[in-house]
């Protein structure tokens, strides 16, 4: 018999970290959320603070946004998220247009307005979105860019809350966060509208979570639908045969059908979840899971969706329920050619005619469209970079993210312009853009009522009744490029190594294969002489042509990751995606090597 007493079970060891001070966070833009208080990193002490670096224009971002709701829930007298909104374009450096993003999309925690990218800089930022983990004591301890790590924070965050509870450095209590007051306003953040049979209009009213149909001045409300969790943030319409009409359910990841006549609505595709990598594509339309649908239009007898969520057009077949991918690879990018090789990047617009399927491609402020043989083709836009307000000649035309296309009667399109403020026009016949209207407040979408055009101005919450214009207006040109500054690499071999850390009780799941993918290509083409292509490894030798002088890497990764517990047959696993453009400028005595951070921190 053994009297001894059994040792007590020792106390888990917190993980080493690494441990490197937060940078001060600075925004000339000030502050949004917080009752007009200024804030700085010390009055976070004592919790964990999440850095959330956004910009209103990325899709990914909406999705990060709505990953961290639960947890800023959860964990909310222990953990407080601030977004860093770090614009892309021109139009998001804007303060009034971060406050408007900032209830348009739900956001409840202090916002940060950086508008020179400062904070951003300090914290060697290269992607949208990037979530950065600050402990208690101000140090920064973990970092992920792209979609899927909520799970991984979440755990990070429970063993930060047991360390510092322990060490005394845990300061519990309520956050910043000082809600802005409500706007009374028929409309909020109005998305899309169509004409009814009826002559009323139908409204996707966003931020309040419903339809809304006005009467045909436009103005007058006739009823609302939804506004009880029915739609979530719903946008795009479209007008069916029989006469109901499809919605974007854009948060929920679904269509919906309403019947204006009954008022029914109808699940018709999608399960609620986001769809991610690997996952099947087509097949019945409730088993599939689609990515923030943001238009539809009647084409071909099928209702096409610009799926903004995975940069890509799907299509519904009411005949068969079923829903497959028509055009688009899930990369994000300007390129053309058959609807499998094509690259959109955040397709947010739809209109169709008898043989085109027009498409606002908002990232790269492109106007697109299918031709009848499913082919993809560019009609203004060069890529996810320039962009500006330029009438003129299609080829050197620019627009600014727009969101919304419109057929009109002459066999030309009028485009809304969002980020310009302006209603635009393209005209395949002299391959000409022109401007119709300005100082309009992000345009979304616009519908032709006989001579007129009635623009969903979201902005403004309102329609706006425009008479088309004999002749255009007169703008002065500009042009932007995306602020962010090159990295200076050498010319010659560079090494790109996607830093990937699996969270802490997980591994790489390898049951079927290789959980990692990293796809490498660059604009122009002609900056890689060797290394585009898809791979398994997250780590690749690449060469860079000492003749092209500037360009960008395209780089997307994947990561997928599993409980790691032998004891459990059907262990949870997750996905971390994201995709990185990289500015590169060669030059003698730059980097040889581009580390990228997926998930974790970079050791070298």
């Amino acid at each position: 018999m053994n009297d001894a007493v059994p040792a007590p079970t020792p106390a888990p060891v917190p993980r080493k970290r690494a441990r490197v001070r937060a940078p001060e966070l600075i925004g000339k833009g000030g502050w949004i959320n917080t009752g007009g208080k200024d804030l700085k990193l010390a009055d976070f002490r004592g919790r964990t603070l999440i850095l959330d670096f956004w910009t209103f224009c990325c899709i990914n971002c909406l999705h990060v946004l709505d990953e961290l709701r639960e947890l800023e829930e959860k964990h909310r007298d222990t953990v407080v998220i601030v977004g860093v909104h770090s614009p892309k374009f021109v139009h998001e450096a804007e303060h009034q247009a971060v406050v408007d993003a900032v209830e348009r999309y739900g956001v409840e925690h202090p916002v940060l307005d950086d508008p020179e990218l400062a904070t951003w800089k300090q914290y060697a930022v290269r992607a949208w979105p990037t979530l950065v983990v600050i402990d208690p004591e101000g140090y920064i301890v973990a970092q992920h860019a792209g979609e899927g790590h909520a799970h991984a924070i979440e755990r990070l965050v429970e063993e930060l809350e047991a360390e510092h509870g322990a060490k005394g450095t845990l300061r519990r209590g309520d956050g910043p966060y000082v809600p802005s007051e409500p706007v009374a306003t028929d409309l909020r953040f109005p998305g899309k509208a169509i004409l009814l049979p009826s002559g009323n209009f139908l409204v996707s009213d966003t931020t309040r979570h419903q339809l809304v149909e006005l009467g045909p001045d436009g103005e007058s409300v006739v009823r609302r639908i939804g506004g009880d969790g029915q739609f979530k943030e719903p946008q795009g319409l479209a007008l069916l045969p029989d006469g109901r009409v499809v919605v974007a359910d854009t948060v929920h990841h679904a269509l919906r059908a309403f019947d204006p006549v009954s008022g029914e609505i109808e699940l018709l595709a999608g399960t609620g979840k986001q769809w991610w990598q690997g996952q099947p594509t087509s097949g019945p339309a409730l088993d599939i899971d689609l990515s923030s649908p943001w238009d539809v239009a009647w084409w071909r007898g099928k209702v096409w969706i610009a799926m903004a969520g995975v940069h890509q057009l799907w299509t519904y077949d009411p005949e068969t329920a079923t829903v497959e991918v028509a055009a688009g690879t899930t990369n994000e990018g300007l390129v053309d050619g058959p609807g499998a090789e094509a690259w959109f990047a955040q397709p947010s617009g739809l209109a169709a005619t008898e043989d085109r399927l027009w498409v606002a491609d908002s990232e790269t402020s492109a106007l697109r469209y299918v031709d009848a043989g499913g082919a993809v083709h560019t009609a203004v836009g060069t890529g996810l970079f320039d962009f500006g307000h330029r009438d003129g000649d299609a080829a050197q035309a620019l627009l600014q993210h727009p969101l919304g296309v419109t057929a009109l009667p002459d066999g030309s399109v009028a485009v809304a312009d969002t980020y310009n403020h302006a209603l635009r026009r393209y005209d395949p016949a002299s391959g000409e853009v022109t401007t119709l209207a300005t100082d309009l407040r992000e345009p979304s979408d616009a519908v032709l009522v006989g001579d007129d055009i009635v623009v969903v101005e979201s902005a403004r919450h309102r329609l706006t009744r425009l008479r088309l214009p004999e002749e255009a207006v007169r703008v002065e040109a500009v042009a932007h490029r995306t602020r962010r500054s090159a990295t200076e690499v050498a010319p010659g071999r560079l090494r790109l190594d996607v830093v990937f850390q699996a969270p802490a009780g997980q591994k790489l799941d390898t049951r079927y294969g290789p959980s990692t993918r990293l796809l490498v290509s660059s604009t122009p083409p002609e900056l890689l002489l060797a290394g585009e292509g898809t791979g398994t490894d997250l780590a690749r030798e690449l060469s860079l042509n000492p003749e092209v002088a500037e360009g960008v890497l395209h780089v997307s990764a994947m990561a997928a990751s599993c409980d790691d517990d032998p004891e459990n047959e059907y262990p949870a696993c997750h996905m971390h995606q994201q995709d990185w453009g990289v500015p590169v400028r060669l030059v003698e005595g730059g980097a040889s090597r581009l580390p990228l951070v997926l998930a974790g921190m970079d050791a070298e």
